[in-house]
């Protein structure tokens, strides 16, 4: 027990730093309470810290998945959720600030809500981490519901209005509908092996497996498992909500949605699916995860294709982009994995990067919603213009940016275990894709600039935060073996230790 517990410092440090902030938050001293943002950001880059140290605590302190998996997930999530909370800053009671400083009203705790928005980022993003050190169906599932539950007030806490109401409504019952579809898959599991632990669970399949085979009720419930956990990723068929909701939120909430909750997902379909097999699943998981990929990339390409809001067009991005990770989980543990958890790293910073340039810009006081509202920003924004060129341009896997090496790596991964037909797939599904990350590239550097021009947002992280990324993306890939190396060796370490 005491080592678990050594093992999950980095999860109680945020447990706490959430309780601080939402105190914080409360304070009459208005230099305390813009500190909240950083603060938070802080704690989370620490926490990234401590959880990469993990790699030297016993196995048993990692839950199912081996420490050289879950250490540098929960790093790679607690990471981006830093920046995520940079790209947050100035987002929630933007117009109760202003009229305080200008001694319009006075300073009411009981109207402000940003200490509890970092809050709940930080929960959330906690859930997420959790999830890499599942060790049982309950955990597992308590993990996942904390890594949404938070999401669903952050929509409505971020953006004032109807429309974020209206948003968070959507999320919430599409997200109570896929929790009760995961939790009778994870009720059907127990009822056909009789344990809740999932190395039990493991041991239990892989036995029945190899001598008359697994019966329906535990196959049932993977595959109820599995749909239910894709509406995490936003992976069809519980991929509706994602770009109603991307839209109806802020562009800093946008872009935490569109990581930490599909990070959760990823790392919760590795966990079942080594609960289930792991390299030799069942011929119906097999045939499950195919249809998931296919309806999910094909379904979000053609999305976004039709969109003239740029946050409807990324919102089905992010969906096509799901699907390209179940390729890399379909392809199973070790080259299939290390490639997925490359993918999403990569991802996640190229999301990020996008809705840090949204949420850097504004019009009159309100976000830029059209494609049409980023034309000409090269002259009127020039970093910001070429770092959404750098974004839209990884997203789209143009060569050298990081995106590229990313995907090409997805994709020989699933060659290698033998999906070339799904890659041919998603190779056609990347070409059709294209088309609307070339209209995104090129609307900074060619197109027209609107007749009421956008302006810079108050708050200078948004900005900061899309430039480093952006700078990234082009520099990290002449530096990309060390990284994928080193995630090789994650992957296969954790081979070793499921075969042990």
């Amino acid at each position: 027990m005491v080592e678990r517990l050594n093992g999950l410092v980095p999860e109680m440090m945020l447990l706490t730093l959430a309780v601080v902030v939402a105190v914080l938050g409360l304070s009459r001293t208005a230099s305390v309470r813009r500190a909240v943002p950083v603060l938070t950001a802080g704690g989370l880059f620490i926490a990234a810290w401590l959880a990469l140290g993990g790699r030297d605590l016993p196995p048993e302190s990692a839950g199912f998945l081996a420490p050289s998996l879950s250490s540098p997930l929960r790093a790679m999530i607690a990471g981006i959720g830093g920046v995520l909370a940079l790209v947050a800053t100035g987002t929630v009671d933007r117009r109760l600030e202003q009229d305080v400083e200008s001694g319009k009203m006075p300073f009411e705790p009981l109207r402000a809500s940003r200490g509890e928005f970092f809050a709940f980022l930080l929960l959330s993003i906690t859930g997420a981490m959790l999830v890499a050190s599942a060790s049982d169906l309950i955990w597992l599932f308590l993990a996942l519901e904390l890594t949404s539950l938070p999401t669903y007030v952050m929509v409505v806490m971020g953006r004032a209005g109807r429309r974020g109401a209206e948003a968070s409504v959507k999320y919430f019952f599409l997200g109570a509908m896929a929790t009760a579809i995961f939790l009778y898959g994870f009720a059907l599991i127990y009822g056909g092996t009789g344990s809740m632990q999932l190395a039990d669970i493991a041991e239990i399949v892989s036995n029945r497996r190899s001598l008359e085979g697994l019966d329906m009720v535990t196959t049932a419930g993977f595959l109820l498992a599995l749909l239910g956990v894709g509406y995490k990723l936003a992976a069809a068929p519980l991929h509706l909500y994602a770009m109603d909701v991307y839209e109806g939120a802020s562009a800093s909430v946008t872009a935490f949605l569109g990581f930490v909750p599909k990070a959760a997902g990823t790392v919760g379909f590795m966990v079942l699916l080594q609960t289930a097999g792991g390299s030799s699943l069942p011929a119906m998981v097999v045939t499950l995860m195919w249809m998931l990929a296919v309806l999910t990339m094909s379904l979000g390409n053609m999305a976004a294709l039709q969109q003239t809001s740029a946050k409807r067009l990324f919102g089905g991005s992010s969906i096509a982009h799901s699907g390209y990770l179940l390729i890399g989980l379909l392809a199973g543990p070790g080259e299939g994995w290390a490639a997925t958890i490359f993918y999403l790293l990569v991802y996640g910073l190229m999301n990020t990067g996008v809705f840090a340039v949204l949420a850097a810009l504004e019009r009159r006081g309100s976000e830029v919603e059209q494609v049409s509202d980023l034309g000409g920003l090269r002259q009127s924004h020039p970093a910001l213009g070429w770092s959404l060129v750098a974004c839209s341009g990884s997203l789209m896997g143009f060569p050298p940016l990081l995106g590229f090496v990313a995907k090409v790596w997805l994709f020989l991964a699933a060659v290698q275990s033998g999906h070339i037909a799904l890659v041919v797939i998603a190779a056609i599904n990347s070409a059709a894709g294209a088309w609307y990350y070339l209209r995104m590239m090129s609307m900074p550097l060619l197109g027209v600039a609107p007749s009421d021009p956008v302006e810079a947002a108050p708050s200078p992280w948004p900005a900061r935060v899309a430039m480093v990324i952006g700078l990234l993306l082009l520099v990290v890939p002449f530096f990309a073996d060390d990284l994928m190396t080193q995630t090789r060796e994650a992957a296969a370490n954790a081979v070793m230790a499921f075969g042990n």
